[in-house]
């Protein structure tokens, strides 16, 4: 059988912590910072859990 492969748009947008939890980041995070406020974009930074609901198939994609 062959070997499994890792959906590429997925391994782009999540990464696996060491313990196992999916990360992702937050939406409106990659460009036009000049039209947000400081504040927002400092919130934005930060990367998140992913939902419960979702995980499972983020996992299978990633070939976890």
């Amino acid at each position: 059988m062959p070997k499994m492969k890792t959906h590429s748009g997925a391994k782009k947008r999540f990464r696996v912590t060491g313990k196992g939890k999916i990360m992702r980041q937050r939406a409106r995070h990659v460009h036009k910072f000049e039209e947000r406020a400081k504040r927002q974009s400092r919130r934005l930074i930060n990367d998140v859990v992913l939902a419960p609901a979702d995980e499972k198939k983020i996992k299978r994609l990633l070939g976890l």
